[in-house]
């Protein structure tokens, strides 16, 4: 055992201190300026990892989690010992270290958060399933939890995950339309063996794979949108509105061009932001996933959104006044900011998942000739250590 001071905090949510050897110690359920006692799990060379076994002084932002599943070790929600203002306040201090630290930027913009409801949004879940039962992961383990409720989820999903039964699966993802109240269960490798009510679309992992097609619908920045099974969609219909809000703010307007001119659409998925974004010019979306592109044709059939299949890395890029890039967690890359960089674009609206990948997303964008000036968390995951990332960099 040892005692500690947390003097910072991690990306993924843990407290951050030294012990008295001077090696940096990780502690899940930490949090800023606490004096914890802990015990060390895992040694690397340059630091450790430590299980929290009391807290001897603790931060004024504690407070008891709402959910009992905590206490049974869930890790879906590791931040619900804190406050709500010290979760917006920790993921603020995340990012501006990343940029600082990562992206090495002497003085980048103060974030802003937008807030969003904590609880009985979220409305995509992938669980594990034991028993023909699914649940979570217990905490930093492979080892299934299985839950009677869950306050993050929709109810709709909630139903699906307490009184849904998934006979022959390892894994199911469970899906639900918030505002058109559809739902859908993928269930890997097969579906035989699963029983939810008549409203739901089934479908099996080995189905899809053999060309089956299904789909739900979701509506969000006021219309609806196709989403198939594999499809990439946020994962809550009000913080989807708040991104298109946000990334649309980021956008303005752009000196003489206005809102007129080419816009590119990268890591575009099913189309949310060129199909929502209030731009007068044309629009070339850029996707990878067969089952997005398909989508996307289907849901901007009406806009004037050229959409290409294509991962970002092979796109061949071409002269464009502003671009919209929401790649997947590792970020866009020096091949992604390359690009990007090719279009010539003169305002670059970047959304991130990782404050580590857009700490280093940044120093590359910035060293290409842009600059960060506006930085807006929308936070999709209240109760945990996630964070979206809406970043603006202008040319010059």
């Amino acid at each position: 055992m040892s005692r500690i001071v947390v003097s910072s905090m991690s990306s993924d949510g843990a407290g951050v201190g030294r012990d008295d050897d001077g090696r940096v110690v990780f502690v899940p359920g930490a949090l800023l300026d606490e004096t914890i006692e802990v015990e060390v799990v895992e040694e690397k060379k340059r630091h450790a990892t430590a299980r929290l076994v009391a807290v001897i002084d603790p931060s004024p932002d504690r407070i008891e989690p709402t959910c009992p599943m905590v206490a049974a070790g869930c890790g879906g929600c590791d931040m619900r010992h804190a406050t709500p203002d010290a979760q917006r306040r920790i993921k603020e201090l995340v990012v501006t270290d990343a940029l600082t630290r990562i992206g090495r930027l002497d003085d980048p913009p103060a974030p802003t958060t937008v807030e969003l409801a904590p609880d009985g949004h979220r409305s995509t879940v992938r669980c594990v399933v034991s028993e023909g039962r699914a649940g979570y992961r217990r905490r930093r383990s492979h080892e299934a939890l299985i839950v009677d409720a869950c306050p993050v989820v929709h109810p709709l999903l909630e139903e699906l995950i307490v009184d849904g039964r998934y006979d022959g699966c390892t894994e199911v993802t469970l899906r639900v339309g918030a505002r058109t109240g559809e739902r859908l269960v993928l269930a890997d490798p097969i579906a035989a063996g699963v029983h939810v009510p008549p409203d739901v679309v089934v479908v099996g992992a080995d189905e899809l794979r053999a060309g089956r097609r299904a789909w739900y619908h979701e509506e969000a920045a006021g219309r609806q949108w196709r989403i198939s099974a594999r499809s990439f969609f946020q994962a809550r219909a009000d913080g989807a509105d708040a991104l298109v809000t946000a990334v649309d703010e980021a956008l303005g307007t752009i000196g003489e061009v206005g809102r007129d001119g080419h816009l590119v659409d990268l890591y575009g998925g099913v189309g949310l932001f060129a199909g929502s974004l209030g731009w007068q010019g044309n629009i070339t979306l850029v996707e990878r996933a067969a089952s997005a592109v398909a989508d996307a044709r289907v849901n901007l059939a009406e806009r004037s959104v050229k959409v290409l299949s294509s991962p970002v890395e092979k796109w061949r890029p071409g002269p464009a006044v502003a671009v919209v890039a929401d790649p997947a967690r590792k970020g866009l890359g020096r091949q992604g900011v390359e690009q990007i960089v090719g279009t010539g674009a003169l305002r670059v609206v970047l959304v991130s998942c990782d404050a580590g990948a857009l700490g280093r997303d940044a120093g590359l964008l910035t060293g290409a000739g842009y600059r960060l000036d506006r930085v807006t968390l929308v936070d999709l995951f209240p109760q945990t250590s996630r964070l979206e990332a809406v970043s603006r960099f202008v040319l010059g």
